[in-house]
């Protein structure tokens, strides 16, 4: 017999689900963006995987965003970002968006730029997507942004960077 209540059976439970679930995910490879806005609530990136199309017609985005994210204010209250996805020598920037690291630091490890929305755009990236932010859902942690595309820059070669196994890989993109 349990000496835990039942209550704290079901945290646990839930610990133990939770656990599980960030493992499985950690198993699903995916490509490596830095989303990025900027405009009345400043300047603000954070790395993510949880990214994805939605419709291309019109053109629209999915990004999941943490709500404890320190570029969550600034993201929301600007209602623009911009999707940069990465190629594989992007890999030490990754790192520093998906960090601690200051705001500035952050944008003075590489050289930017801007298409229409003003949010900023990495120069050198694979894909640059350029949305405005039309809904936003509750993902419980997370809010669901669903983006409308206005703008995108892209490179015809480069190897693409993805994280699989809570490690960056480079995934090759011609023979």
């Amino acid at each position: 017999m349990s000496d835990l209540s039942t209550a704290e059976q079901s945290s646990l439970a839930i610990a133990d689900i939770r656990a599980d679930f960030r493992e499985a995910m950690s198993k699903l490879g995916a490509a490596v963006n830095i989303v990025t806005t900027d405009g009345p609530a400043g300047k603000a990136g954070f790395a993510a995987t949880a990214v994805c199309s939605v419709s291309d017609t019109p053109p629209m985005m999915l990004v999941c965003l943490n709500r404890s994210s320190s570029a969550y204010a600034a993201t929301i209250e600007n209602g623009v970002i911009c999707i940069n996805v990465l190629s594989a020598d992007h890999e030490p920037l990754s790192r520093l968006f998906g960090g601690k690291t200051p705001v500035e630091e952050r944008f003075g490890g590489a050289s930017w730029s801007a298409l229409e929305t003003g949010a900023p755009a990495l120069d050198g990236a694979l894909a640059s997507i350029d949305c405005r932010i039309r809904t936003v859902a509750d993902g419980n942690s997370h809010d669901i942004l669903i983006c409308e595309v206005e703008a995108i820059r892209q490179k015809s070669e480069g190897d693409g960077l993805v994280y699989f196994k809570r490690r960056y890989l480079a995934l090759q993109g011609e023979a």
